[in-house]
Order: C-alpha cells, then structure tokens, then sequence
C-alpha cells in the first residue's frame, strides 16, 4: 500500500523558498556561506569551510545513483524538502517558514530519498543498509514501512543522525509553481 506523503521545505522568510547554494559557482556560493558564518545565529553558520565542496560532491553521488536506478534528473543538483513535517528545522532559521506539497505532484523519476539527511547518510559509517543509499519513491516506502519516519523515532537525534527522511528534487517543474 503506497502512503500518501506531503512534502516539506523550511527556509528563511526574507531569502524566499527554493534558494540553493549549489546554483551557484563554488566562489560565489563560498562567499553567502562566508556571510552566514560571520552572523553566527542559524544552524548554517555552523558548516565547515569545505562544505559546498563536499555538499557538490555528495549530490553528484546521489544523481548518479539515481540515475543508475532509472531516474531522470532534470538539473545538475536539487532542490531539498522532507518527507512529512519537520516543523523543528524551521528553528534552523531566524524567522523559519515552510512550503507544503504534496508528494503525488511530483513525476517519480525526477525525486530520489534518502534515509536522513544526504549529509550523514553518504558519510556516517555504522553499517544500517540505508548509509550511502539513494531511493526511489517505491523503495522508501518499503524502508519506511521497516523502520518508520527517523522524525517519530528520532527527533532528538539520540539515535543517530537520522531525523528525517530527505527528498531530492531533480526538476523545477513543480518547484517553480511555489518560488
């Protein structure tokens, strides 16, 4: 049976939905993240100084995986949300907000899963089957079905990094019609 999902995007009121660091050259995107750093009042602040590097390289990871599993990208890089609510991450931000759609508005070959974050998940070594695995919408759904939403069992991140399920947009087509 194929659970019916909305999907979540939380994101800083006065930047607007759907800003992503990965559209820009590594220069540029090194220079708002810069920026960010020098506040020192949202959970970005916090990422390392090779992030964006190491943020490219883990999304052409999942892209190729994805497209390896029958996906058809239509961009370079996504856009992120969650799937189901996370209204914690709206804390990440100084004045959080957040875009809900539905899951069913999107074509399955242009969104990929991954069990957390893509950040802990390519990168974090405990042997779970979920580490370094990309999804697609049916086979999320059978993970989800074995283990539950990481947002129910683990909002507090005690037991492990996983908190939520990520979602990787590879289109702007629906994204566009909430920017």
């Amino acid at each position: 049976m194929m659970m019916k999902f909305d999907l979540y995007h939380y994101y800083e009121r006065n930047q607007g939905p759907f800003k992503n660091l990965s559209a820009l050259e590594i220069d540029e995107a090194e220079k708002i993240l810069q920026k960010i750093r020098y506040n020192g009042d949202t959970f970005a602040s916090k990422r390392s100084l090779d992030y964006i590097k190491i943020r490219k390289g883990l999304e052409n990871k999942a892209r190729e995986a994805f497209i390896a599993k029958g996906g058809n990208p239509k961009k370079m890089y996504p856009h992120y949300m969650t799937l189901g609510e996370c209204g914690w991450i709206k804390e990440w931000y100084r004045d959080g907000k957040e875009v809900k759609i539905s899951l069913a508005e999107f074509k399955e070959d242009n969104i990929s899963f991954t069990y957390g974050d893509l950040f802990p998940t390519m990168r974090y070594q405990d042997g779970k089957e979920y580490r370094e695995q990309v999804y697609t919408k049916e086979e999320i759904m059978k993970l989800i079905e074995k283990y539950g939403l990481p947002q129910e069992w683990n909002k507090e991140g005690t037991y492990g990094p996983e908190r939520y399920i990520e979602v990787q947009i590879w289109s702007n087509e629906v994204i566009n019609k909430y920017v």
